[in-house]
């Protein structure tokens, strides 16, 4: 099985800054591309940003400027440096991670979520 554990997030105000990670485990898996998505609520979960192995990003274009994800593949554990924070960023960040077992097949896994509320 594969644990994965988001931590980070809290209240900060219009401007601020606030730094996410995201913690993946699981024996005899490898671990591929690692991603964030938020959900707000009443709204659908979306794409933030995601990372390949590589360190090729992607971003959703309302992020681009403000977010950075980066990851360090030693601790397979992906970050969201996230500044210039507005209202409605306000939601529920989640994490995302795609991993290959011993035959090669494909799983996703997500956590639990952080909320991050951002107000003044």
């Amino acid at each position: 099985q594969v644990q994965v554990a988001e931590s980070g997030g809290g209240l900060v105000q219009p401007g601020g800054s606030l730094r996410l990670s995201c913690a993946a485990s699981g024996s005899g898996f490898s671990f591929n591309t690692m991603g964030w998505y938020r959900q707000a609520p009443g709204k659908q979960r979306e794409l933030v940003a995601d990372i390949t192995t590589g360190g090729s990003t992607n971003y959703a274009d309302s992020m681009k400027g403000r977010f950075t994800i980066s990851r360090d593949n030693a601790k397979n554990t992906v970050y969201l440096q996230m500044s210039s924070l507005k209202p409605e960023d306000t939601a529920v960040y989640y994490c995302k991670v795609l991993v290959r077992d011993k035959q090669s097949l494909q799983y996703q896994y997500w956590g639990q979520g952080t909320q991050v509320t951002v107000s003044s």
